[in-house]
């Protein structure tokens, strides 16, 4: 009796190993600079205009190169070696920073050289998500897929939405410039990490390649081809689109509506941190005893609850419980659609697939953030939420149509397999 039950905890724990290790602490420590940045940013805009479309405009700025660069990301991460990649990237970014910082010290930091920074920034953070994402399977054991993937998705929401805008907040109290040089700081470090690693996905030899345009449709001819991912790809879309235009709308309402400052708005960016970091602790069990089409379901249906009670209570108690509920919601979501991608597509096209995949979900993140700001320059911030809360009530009935017809288990060969065992 005592060896299936060690059996069963090491399966639900499985080892994933030092360079694992290397590049959780890589997302934890660069997350935890780009919280101090996802703060300060719309706060600098904030105090340089208070027109919701220019201070909307920082985000579009950051999320355009979703859209613009996302297929030739993909690309890149499938030819190169994905380590040396990042390690360059974060060493630019925390280059860019530095310049940042010194223009806002220097006296001629503008929204010009804001929207130019948070522009390169994307830039950077699209290469690297997308690879990543793609050495995650390289690095650790196919069991611990989504284990790994949430812990690297806890260590970015941390980051990213609790500590980091929390600790952003009160150093742009202290110095408007102090954020953005942390965040330079912990990109060198996350530099260190990454090349410490001492796994990669092996490049492709080159006499394989058949030239650019055709290998970037490569992907995007598997990836349309296949009907649970290209649609998961747009519902992904909607999402993000109904979130970016909430947050880039959110610095507004907290303070026009809520009467926070800016520590109640780094206040507000950690409660949506919170949902995150426990979603990602629970998503893979909560996807076990759910399955992934309830999960999915789940999702949606959490997401609609958070738009609502943002639209409705103009209360900030409520609108902290509306982003935690928020976050859960698309931490969630990740974790299952990461791991199908994971398991789904073909490694030697995982780059490429990744790439187009989110061209489609993350073209709605620049949309979603410049019709935020329009919408609330014209009819005020709660319309940005109840219209967020419709799209995402249609995407939860849609959801629950394919969770009927177990769309993801009809798709996944390896599900099928266990089902028939």
């Amino acid at each position: 009796m005592t060896a299936p039950t060690t059996d069963k905890a090491d399966a639900q724990r499985p080892a994933l190993g030092r360079d694992f290790s290397r590049l959780w602490w890589s997302a934890a420590v660069s997350s935890l600079g780009d919280g101090a940045t996802i703060a300060a940013a719309p706060l600098l805009a904030s105090r340089l205009t208070d027109d919701p479309r220019l201070i909307g405009a920082a985000s579009v700025a950051f999320t355009a190169p979703f859209l613009l660069f996302g297929i030739p990301a993909g690309l890149l991460v499938d030819r190169i070696d994905i380590r040396a990649m990042m390690v360059r990237v974060d060493i630019g970014r925390a280059l860019l920073l530095a310049v940042l910082t010194a223009g806002i010290l220097g006296g001629w930091g503008g929204l010009p050289l804001l929207y130019v920074c948070m522009f390169l920034l994307g830039t950077g953070e699209v290469l690297c998500r997308n690879a990543a994402q793609v050495l995650v399977p390289f690095i650790t054991p196919r069991a611990g897929l989504s284990t790994a993937n949430a812990r690297v998705m806890a260590a970015q929401e941390a980051g990213t939405g609790f500590i980091g805008p929390l600790v952003g907040a009160l150093m742009f109290g202290v110095a408007t410039a102090l954020p953005f040089g942390v965040d330079a700081a912990t990109f060198l470090c996350s530099a260190v990490l990454i090349s410490r690693i001492s796994r990669t996905r092996p490049v492709e030899a080159a006499p394989e390649r058949t030239g650019v345009m055709s290998e970037m449709l490569a992907g995007a001819r598997w990836l349309f081809s296949h009907h649970l991912l290209r649609s998961l790809a747009l519902v992904s879309c909607l999402i993000n689109l109904a979130g970016s235009a909430m947050l880039a709308v959110l610095v507004v309402h907290s303070g026009k509506v809520l009467g926070l400052g800016p520590f109640g708005f780094g206040v507000l960016l950690a409660c949506q941190a919170v949902g995150a970091v426990l979603a990602s602790r629970f998503a893979p069990a909560l996807t076990e005893r759910l399955g992934r089409e309830g999960a999915l379901v789940a999702t949606a249906v959490l997401i609609t609850t958070s738009e609502t009670v943002l639209a409705a209570v103009p209360s900030m108690y409520a609108a902290g419980a509306a982003l935690a509920i928020f976050a859960c919601g698309t931490v969630t979501w990740n974790v299952v659609v990461v791991v199908l991608r994971q398991t789904l597509v073909p490694q030697h096209l995982l780059g490429r697939a990744n790439s187009v995949y989110r061209l489609v979900a993350w073209g709605g993140l620049p949309v979603g953030a410049a019709a935020g700001g329009f919408v609330a320059a014209e009819v005020g911030t709660r319309a940005v939420f109840g219209a967020g809360a419709v799209v995402m009530a249609v995407v939860a009935a849609g959801l629950l149509v394919g969770a009927r017809r177990r769309w993801i288990t009809r798709a996944d060969p390896a599900a099928q397999a266990t089902e028939t065992d």
